[in-house]
């Protein structure tokens, strides 16, 4: 199984959106795909997260974020490559080196006490520094909202950053049951880090889905421009919801 957010990873982030107006010819498919990934999270994912929290102590959950957070650094590390940061790439190199050796396979983040900073790169932003445009919003069973672009990138992003779901003589991981294990321990670490933030999306506004989409698209838009967000995506009215009001997303965050 590949281990990558589900659609409550993204939609329940911090709040505030932005962007340009969404290019989503397929919302009615897109509005159910929301609904049922989020009614999923609610009777699996969530409640897993919540028993994972009430037994594994916060020391613990720290290490396994440090953790999965290293094995994705030589991603980053290359993408940052890709996009024409050969500083940023050396810096997730040294992370990677620091923190699997200093920092006991990665457990603790030695790297961020050197003042070595974490970066954010994945495939689908290299594709966008590229000139590979967006195309339509999208979401996916399981793995929740993406660009086209995005969603075009996810393989290679899922397996480079889970290297223990690769099959057979996987040089990880050989055991399939540690490779499931690993990549459910990782999707629950993921989830608990969310836990309580659901008052956000559903006191932000009447349109679970439309906040959704709008935050993705601004949150996608600024990390593949670095935060250099071009005027006509900082402001739009996103017209009117399912209930009738007109919400407007202000300016940057």
């Amino acid at each position: 199984m590949k281990n990558a957010p589900l659609v409550f990873v993204t939609v329940l982030l911090a709040a505030g959106c932005a962007g340009a107006p969404p290019d989503d010819p397929l919302e009615p498919y897109n509005r159910s795909m929301f609904s049922f990934n989020e009614k999923l999270d609610n009777a699996v994912t969530k409640p897993a997260a919540k028993a994972y929290v009430a037994v594994a102590p916060s020391p613990l959950r720290t290490y396994v974020s440090n953790f999965f957070g290293n094995l994705q650094d030589p991603w980053i590390a290359l993408n940052n490559l890709l996009q024409g940061k050969p500083a940023n790439a050396l810096n997730d190199f040294m992370r990677f080196v620091f923190n699997s050796t200093l920092g006991i396979g990665g457990l603790l983040d030695i790297a961020s006490e050197a003042k070595l900073p974490k970066h954010d790169e994945d495939f689908g932003q290299t594709l966008g520094v590229w000139g590979v445009k967006e195309g339509p919003f999208l979401v996916l069973p399981f793995f929740g909202p993406r660009t086209l672009r995005d969603a075009a990138a996810l393989p290679l992003d899922a397996s480079a950053e889970t290297p223990w779901t690769l099959p057979y003589r996987n040089p990880v991981v050989h055991d399939e049951w540690g490779r499931y294990g690993l990549s459910g321990v990782k999707l629950l670490n993921e989830r608990a880090r969310l836990l309580g933030l659901e008052r956000t999306l559903d006191e932000g506004t009447l349109d679970k889905y439309r906040y959704a989409r709008d935050f993705y698209l601004q949150q996608r838009r600024f990390k593949v421009l670095d935060g250099n967000v071009p005027v006509e995506y900082e402001d739009f009215d996103s017209s009117e919801d399912a209930s009738g009001t007109s919400h407007e997303f202000g300016g940057k965050q």
